[in-house]
């Protein structure tokens, strides 16, 4: 084949910036945009969206997860932590420190890659559904695993794409959680339409869409020992459902989305969607068919606060991932400056 698919999904996005393309809509962050993002500094202030990594704590909001854990480096057989140099050479005055770190890449803040969600899809058009991701990719061969670990890891599609790009654009943050406090509602097209003329938000294309929940608060008030129950049971998320939302989506031009909330839409159950059943359509929808980055559990709860007694809901994002071949997801340390 002259590209890896005959067959593309419906409005999808699958090679308008080529049939190699690993970066979906990242293309739309073009040197005018970001030029763009600047103008909205006007006071220099900055502001970390990264929860610390270490939360939510444990794994009992998700079971395959777990928090980081570390480890030791040795130098000439001994533990490199507080290091006295001075016991091996003489007249040395260093102390130096040094560890290692094991991370689950989607445990706290966090990226999805491209690779992160497929779908069984008829890209060769004979009439048979294969594994497949964004742009054609296929499952077992650009996206190793899963016979073999040593074969694991995205050889296409993986988390460094998003990286080299910086990931730096205009951001447009929508408070949700000041409209519905910690009540878990699912936020489909009519009420997202409400709140944006409610709170004159307006959303162009390449802009990087953020949506505050309260779940970044209620996590830190937990203290690294999370109530799964309540967290699941509580604040808003998009409804993945709706079928004008996701249109919406695609209609906007928006280049990423990001939320404090685990999923960015509930992801507890499981129905009818376009291209089959599913429990996470609206992950289908945007890193599958779109290519739209998703990021999940950030820390946005001060920026949110900081826009709003502005009146404002602009600003300058700049979010790169971990420079991590292969990696089908990232933790990130986000900034946004107003």
């Amino acid at each position: 084949m002259a590209r890896r698919w005959i067959k593309r999904p419906n409005g999808s996005t699958w090679g308008d910036w080529g049939d190699d393309d690993q970066l979906g809509r990242l293309n739309l962050l073009t040197p005018e945009r970001r030029v763009a993002a600047a103008r909205e500094v006007r006071e220099g202030l900055s502001f970390c969206l990264s929860l610390p990594l270490d939360l939510p704590g444990g794994n009992a909001v998700n079971p395959k997860r777990f928090p980081p854990k570390f480890g030791p480096v040795f130098h000439d057989g001994a533990h490199y932590y507080n290091f006295d140099w001075a016991a091996r050479r003489d007249g040395m005055t260093d102390i130096t420190s040094d560890e290692q770190v094991t991370l689950y890449s989607q445990y706290s803040t966090q990226w999805d890659s491209l690779a992160h969600v497929g779908c069984l899809f008829d890209a060769d058009g004979d009439g048979i559904d294969e594994p497949v991701y964004y742009n054609g990719y296929r499952a077992g061969t650009d996206i190793g695993g899963p016979d073999s670990i040593e074969d694991m890891g995205a050889k296409a599609l993986g988390i460094e794409n998003m990286a080299t790009t910086g990931v730096q654009g205009r951001g447009v943050l929508v408070d949700f959680h000041e409209h519905f406090g910690d009540e878990r509602v699912a936020v489909g097209y009519d009420l997202l339409v409400e709140i944006l003329e409610k709170d004159g938000v307006e959303v162009e294309e390449g802009d990087m869409f953020l949506f505050h929940t309260g779940w970044d608060d209620m996590i830190l008030s937990m203290n690294g020992d999370p109530d799964a129950e309540k967290l699941h049971s509580s604040c808003a998320v998009l409804d993945g459902y709706d079928r004008r939302l996701l249109q919406w989506i695609t209609e906007s031009g928006i280049s990423i989305i990001a939320t404090d909330n685990m999923a960015v839409e509930d992801g507890s159950g499981e129905g009818d969607a376009e291209g089959g059943c599913s429990r996470l359509p609206l992950h289908r929808h945007c890193l599958f068919r779109l290519g739209v980055h998703l990021g999940e559990i950030w820390h946005l709860s001060e920026l949110a606060k900081a826009l709003r007694l502005r009146d404002r809901y602009r600003f300058l994002l700049t979010a790169p991932p971990l420079r991590m071949p292969g990696a089908v997801g990232s933790p990130v340390t986000p900034v946004a400056t107003i």
